[in-house]
């Protein structure tokens, strides 16, 4: 179904470039593109009431980690900071192969699908056991998000002084061409695309300055999107500053790591100086705030971010160090935490919502998602707030104040792939119960 009719929509928060709320409106399809939006529209096309609803674009998610949903709350590493964190579960990881990545993926999209998100990043830096990047462009095929995977990478591994064990670590060369086969392969940047493939070397401490230069030119040469962690926490600071003798904006900026086709996770330390820095250079910020209160990395600066100009989405984080992947509770933490160091008229639940959305799809170079508006494509969220947890509001449009935490409806690119509550593109049951085999297999040491 790529040709139908929203039909009386209580309320769409477009997020388009007037940020309009409207009310009482009908929205039509056609091919996957948004082409009408208002007040009674009439036509043939399939009809689906969502009287009483509140409509908003589809969330976006600009940082994830989905194979780590095979290991969460992981004794060991449920109370570390990232460092140790990483070390506790890098052995795990290693024993991971290919059904381990592709399923993984199947359950980590589903699981966003039934938050609201449309459209995902994956940042994949490790590739045991023949496990390849398609492994989860596959999966993503099947479950029917848009899908922005990136080939990450690890190349200095514990006895060149870096943090991940050296069976994880790869040789440069050949990450390069690997990082060459998969965008000529699976990388498409027409408007509507459904996968972009984006380059991605894990971290600072996990690479060397050779790879992160030499990456940058070979995206710049591709016209493809870069990707990497950066100034998470105080041990990232200080291991930056010990290792570069520079904070690690500078560290990026030196190496060609900002422009309008970059964005970094979390940035929890930025300084004054590097928001300035992405600010006029238009490079993105992936936030991830549930993550980096479970890691204890503190509260990144996202209003000192915002009032710059640097483009700011939000990220849900592997789900070892988050344990969930819902991009609506991400919106509700990123506007307690802004309100917590900043105030509580730091952040309205509107402009949260605003981030989750139209935010995101800047920051992935998607100007033709994140927004309900004619021409763009139609990947569309319906909330129900007739139950229980928007009972009572005053505004249900509020809706991470008071709003549903499952979305009723989502359709992607004009597919429905979640209907009254149910996914419709993969048997859940089924990818749950092959999940928890997987799972309870690298628990027990297989």
């Amino acid at each position: 179904m790529t040709d139908f009719l929203l039909k009386n929509a209580q309320t769409v928060l477009t997020m388009d470039d007037d940020r309009r709320v409207l009310h009482a409106v009908d929205i039509r399809v056609r091919a996957g593109v948004i082409a009408e939006i208002g007040p009674t529209l009439g036509g043939a096309e399939t009809k689906v009431d969502v009287s009483g609803a509140v409509v908003t674009p589809g969330l976006v998610n600009t940082h994830h980690h989905l194979y780590q949903n095979l290991t969460r709350a992981v004794p060991g590493g449920q109370d570390a900071l990232l460092f140790g964190w990483l070390q506790t579960l890098y052995p795990i990881w290693a024993r991971m192969g290919p059904e381990h990545l592709e399923v993984s993926t199947q359950l980590g999209l589903a699981e966003l699908a039934l938050s609201g998100c449309s459209l995902t990043s994956d940042h994949l830096y490790l590739f045991p056991n023949g496990g390849r990047l398609e492994d989860t462009i596959h999966a993503a095929a099947e479950v029917g998000l848009r899908f922005h995977p990136t080939r990450g990478a690890m190349s200095i591994g514990e006895s060149d002084g870096g943090l991940p064990p050296d069976s994880l670590v790869e040789r440069e060369a050949d990450i390069l061409a690997d990082m060459i086969r998969l965008v000529d392969a699976y990388h498409d940047p027409s408007d509507g695309a459904m996968c972009r493939v984006g380059l991605a070397p894990c971290s600072p401490f996990s690479v060397s300055r050779e790879l992160m230069r030499d990456t940058a030119l070979l995206a710049r040469d591709k016209g493809v999107m870069l990707h990497t962690h950066l100034a998470e926490n105080d041990e990232d600071i200080a291991y930056s500053e010990a290792q570069f003798g520079c904070r690690p904006g500078q560290y990026a900026e030196d190496l060609g790591w900002t422009g309008d086709d970059v964005w970094h996770a979390h940035c929890v330390k930025l300084d004054v100086e590097e928001i300035d820095l992405f600010a006029k250079t238009r490079t993105g910020v992936a936030h991830c705030p549930c993550s980096n209160c479970r890691l204890g990395s503190g509260i990144a600066p996202v209003r000192q971010m915002r009032d710059a100009g640097v483009k700011v989405g939000l990220g849900v984080d592997g789900s070892a160090s988050n344990d969930m992947a819902s991009l609506w509770d991400e919106a509700r933490q990123a506007l307690l935490l802004q309100r917590v160091a900043n105030g509580a008229d730091a952040m309205s639940a509107y402009e949260a919502l605003e981030i989750a959305t139209r935010g995101g799809a800047d920051v992935l170079g998607r100007p033709d998602c994140g927004r309900i508006a004619v021409g763009k494509r139609a990947d569309i969220a319906v909330w129900d707030v007739s139950g229980l947890a928007s009972s009572g509001s005053w505004d249900p449009a509020a809706l991470v104040l008071a709003g549903p935490r499952q979305v009723r409806d989502l359709f992607v690119e004009g597919r429905q792939v979640v209907a009254s509550g149910r996914l419709t593109t993969v048997d859940t049951a089924a990818v749950i119960r092959r999940h928890g085999a997987l799972a309870q297999a690298l628990a027990n040491g297989d």
